[in-house]
């Protein structure tokens, strides 16, 4: 079973729609006592890194996930929630994210002819040996609204990255902690072998 953490950060839906469609059973809860219960816990989410980073905290969220992790139970960050396990945002200046992975989040930078938030279809350049791409391949393409990238500190845990406007960490993932900055379950055939490569895990 797979936990899907609540706390009012939207695209929850799809990503529960995109799990069943996998066969995964599935709870959307903020209760901790199913986070820690779960096979599994994904993080997804767009809006603002400080309105989450106080709903995380607001909800005694904060603690859990930390648990989480520490336990070894495969975690997925998607979109904004890759953001919040890094350290800092430019989006919130001041506001301290959970510092679970090293790096910062960093406004794109501007770019003649292209616009910002980035909105479409980028392919991914992805490291060989990742657990989260097994069987895709460099190339193929998923989707992304953003408007803050990831720099991550370690190289090494960078497991895809795309351009636009500049050099993006699309993916990571360190031990039992995966995240994605694009939406594999808006990604099509792709994003939902993304997805199940995870549930495997």
């Amino acid at each position: 079973m797979t936990a899907i953490i609540d706390y009012d950060a939207g695209n929850l839906r799809s990503v529960e729609k995109a799990l069943l469609a996998l066969g995964e059973e599935v709870v959307i809860t903020r209760d901790s006592r199913e986070i820690l219960a779960a096979e599994r816990v994904i993080l997804p989410g767009v809006g603002s890194f400080g309105d989450a980073m106080e709903r995380l905290h607001q909800y005694g969220l904060v603690e859990v996930i930390h648990e989480v992790v520490k336990r070894g139970t495969p975690f997925l960050g998607i979109c904004l929630g890759l953001q919040l396990l890094f350290e800092r945002s430019d989006e919130s200046r001041g506001v301290k994210g959970l510092g679970i992975l090293k790096g910062e989040i960093l406004r794109l930078p501007d770019k003649k002819g292209m616009k910002i938030p980035h909105m479409g279809w980028n392919s991914l350049e992805i490291r060989p040996g990742t657990r989260l791409f097994a069987g895709i391949e460099s190339g193929e393409y998923v989707y992304f609204v953003h408007s803050y990238y990831l720099k991550a500190a370690k190289e090494a845990q960078v497991a895809a990255s795309t351009e636009y406007t500049t050099h993006i960490h699309a993916a990571v993932e360190s031990g039992n902690v995966f995240a994605c900055q694009f939406h594999p379950e808006k990604s099509s055939s792709t994003g939902l072998a993304i997805l199940k490569n995870f549930i495997r895990l």
